[in-house]
């Protein structure tokens, strides 16, 4: 029980210090990974930098993921888990991470309704989340088919990773990205409800602790990639033209997502 706890620690220490350290990294080092406002376009805007140092632990979190898949001792923790979560302490479902999967997205637009302005205006801002969630929730849904992990509960073999966890990780992200020149706790507050729905993820007995993890690493890593390849594809194709968006929210086999029309 104790190294249970010890593992869900340093995921919270993690998630919370990935928040406040990007936003230290952003305020000490504004130029890196970073890009002029698309009111400001220019021909520096295709050149942001690759977000390497951002990338790496997502990318440890997938490669956690993928290893737990074959490696005993990374099984074992997954099995450890779950019993100590579920198996010794049977409990009802609490079904708020299909709600808590939408809110740092929706805080994003919240504060934008009320006039707190990001990085991003609003037509923008609506592009951006809707790369974002179309790569985060496709990464995922072509990882659960290619590795037809069963679940927990044993009810389907598409348990890697957590989309739940990669379209909230994703969120909370963007969500840190947009307002990080305005305040770190928007970002952390994001993290917070990433962090308790992954948690809700494996406490519902529907994903090992290791499925929700990668879905953190995916979901993270298609928000930084996002943000690096759209000041490009604004650059190449919009040419800051005027635009009409609209985005709607998407609910398909119990997985949340975003749908966009755009007209140029």
């Amino acid at each position: 029980m104790y190294q249970i706890k010890k593992i869900f620690l340093t995921i919270a220490v993690s998630s919370m210090s990935l928040a406040m350290n990007a936003q230290m990294r952003d305020n000490l080092s504004p130029t890196f990974g970073t890009f002029p406002s698309a009111n400001t376009a220019d021909s520096s805007t295709t050149k942001n930098k690759f977000p390497v140092t951002g990338l790496i632990l997502p990318a440890a979190c997938i490669t956690y993921g993928f290893i737990a898949l074959h490696d005993n001792g990374l099984r074992k923790i997954n099995e450890d888990w779950k019993k100590n979560i579920w198996d010794d302490h049977p409990h009802k479902k609490l079904h708020l991470d299909n709600i808590f999967v939408v809110l740092p997205g929706a805080g994003a637009f919240a504060l934008e309704a009320f006039g707190v302005k990001g990085k991003y205006p609003l037509k923008d801002k609506a592009i951006i989340y809707a790369m974002t969630s179309l790569l985060a929730n496709g990464t995922a849904s072509i990882m659960k088919k290619s590795t037809k992990s069963l679940r927990p509960d044993s009810t389907k073999y598409n348990s890697f990773p957590s989309g739940h966890s990669a379209q909230v990780f994703a969120s909370a992200e963007f969500l840190r990205m947009e307002y990080k020149n305005v305040s770190a706790w928007y970002g952390i507050a994001g993290y917070a409800i990433a962090l308790t729905t992954a948690y809700l993820r494996t406490y519902n007995n529907k994903h090992w602790l290791s499925d929700v993890i990668a879905g953190a690493g995916v979901g993270i890593a298609s928000t930084k990639l996002t943000y690096w390849l759209y000041p490009k594809i604004r650059h190449w194709f919009f040419k800051d033209k005027p635009a009409t968006t609209m985005i709607l929210p998407t609910y398909n086999q119990g997985q949340f997502g975003i749908g966009m029309t755009h007209q140029f």
